[in-house]
């Protein structure tokens, strides 16, 4: 399975939600935003586009240190939204895939109740 497209939304006044879709049909939706910032958090999704277009959308932790690492400059709210939403478009795409829950993927319930 391959990522094909990412594709992002601005909603006004002030949200950002991303499409991540693969060549077998399945898609994942996440929220990277900084409030105020959305237009801002959108060129660092799309600029890390250029990387996950074509990659397996299963390898997330892969995926993560690359776009974390890869640059000199570390951190920071814009670069972390934009990780996030993609991070959580693709454990969206991971769970659709193996059809469980994500939280079943992160490791299921610890406790029933409180």
């Amino acid at each position: 399975m391959k990522i094909t497209k990412m594709e992002t939304f601005l909603v006004p006044p002030r949200w950002l939600f991303l499409k991540i879709e693969t060549d077998e049909g399945i898609t994942g939706w996440g929220e990277p935003v900084v409030e105020g910032r959305a237009a801002t958090v959108e060129a660092a999704v799309k600029e890390l586009s250029e990387y996950l277009i074509g990659k397996n959308p299963l390898t997330i932790e892969d995926h993560w240190q690359v776009m974390y690492r890869a640059g000199f400059y570390r951190g920071g709210p814009i670069l972390m939204s934009a990780i996030s939403g993609i991070d959580q478009a693709l454990w969206a795409i991971k769970g659709k895939f193996h059809n469980a829950p994500v939280y079943e993927l992160l490791g299921a319930p610890v406790r029933d109740s409180i």
